[in-house]
């Protein structure tokens, strides 16, 4: 796969050398648009090119966490691709279509890769949203802290990706109070995904935790790696991909960023 690397600087940089660039990290937060195979495909590629340096761990948003003893069956073979997507409720827990990602499920059976859930239910998101923490009885917190209030540029970024200042909206800017309620759900997944990682480097020491999550809980310096700095690891990694030709990311979104050929997307599209 031809691709092209920058790092935030704007500089390029190799395949192989981004990947080594990144082997030492605890985490990698590989970003990703849910319905995009091509995104899919080069996280495939970049997760197997971090296993060959060292043991890694591969979190997922599509899971919640309840179902790690799934994923372990699994990675270990215990499981048709049927059973799995069966018992993973994934017709009703996660909403695209599953072939988008069987390529990375199966690379990390293939290579014993384990795998881990990194989402909550969405009844948590929503109550934390409209009563914040405190409004939430502890035991229905799904073993999370309150999230760690968000830079302000990240705050702007997710106004900003869910629509700016327009007619008929509450908050008229990223700084509203109106939009604390918004952002509080947003940071309650946030939170889980750094929760769960952090879990998963502490189950598996000296492993590197790779996140598969969407692109929107990465960018600008908070999201998931805001959340994770804050529970005590510090320097996980964000790399997003984008399509030849597509808007780039405004520049501070990650530490890298891979350009994909376009007919990449073309040729997949077309089965």
């Amino acid at each position: 796969m031809t691709a092209i690397w920058t790092n935030a600087a704007g500089a390029r940089l190799t395949h192989a050398g981004l990947i080594h660039q990144m082997a030492p990290a605890p985490a990698v937060l590989l970003g990703e648009r849910h319905d995009r195979a091509d995104h899919h495909l080069w996280q495939m590629h970049v997760i197997a090119g971090l296993a060959a340096h060292r043991p890694v761990v591969v979190g997922f948003e599509m899971f919640p966490a309840r179902l790690d003893p799934v994923l372990a069956e699994w990675v270990r073979g215990a499981l048709s691709e049927a059973e799995f997507l069966e018992r993973a409720a994934w017709g009703t827990s996660w909403g695209f279509p599953s072939d988008l990602y069987m390529p990375i499920f199966r690379l990390c059976r293939d290579l014993r890769l384990p795998m881990v859930g990194l989402n909550v239910p969405r009844a948590l998101v929503r109550a934390v949203g409209a009563h914040g923490w405190d409004g939430v009885p502890q035991a229905e917190r799904e073993g999370l802290t309150p999230a760690a209030p968000s830079p302000m540029a990240y705050r702007a970024f997710i106004f900003e990706l869910t629509g700016g200042a327009r007619e008929g909206r509450a908050a008229k800017s990223a700084d509203d109070p109106a939009f604390d309620r918004f952002l509080r759900a947003q940071e309650v997944w946030d939170r889980a995904f750094a929760t769960h990682i952090l879990r998963a480097a502490r189950a598996h020491p000296g492993a590197q935790v790779i996140g598969v999550i969407g692109m929107g809980h990465l960018q600008h310096g908070g999201g998931v790696s805001h959340q994770l700095a804050d529970l005590g690891l510090p320097g996980s990694r964000v790399l997003l991909p984008v399509a030849e030709g597509d808007t780039m990311p405004a520049p501070g979104a990650a530490d890298a960023i891979c350009q994909l050929p376009r007919q990449l997307a073309a040729t997949l599209a077309q089965g």
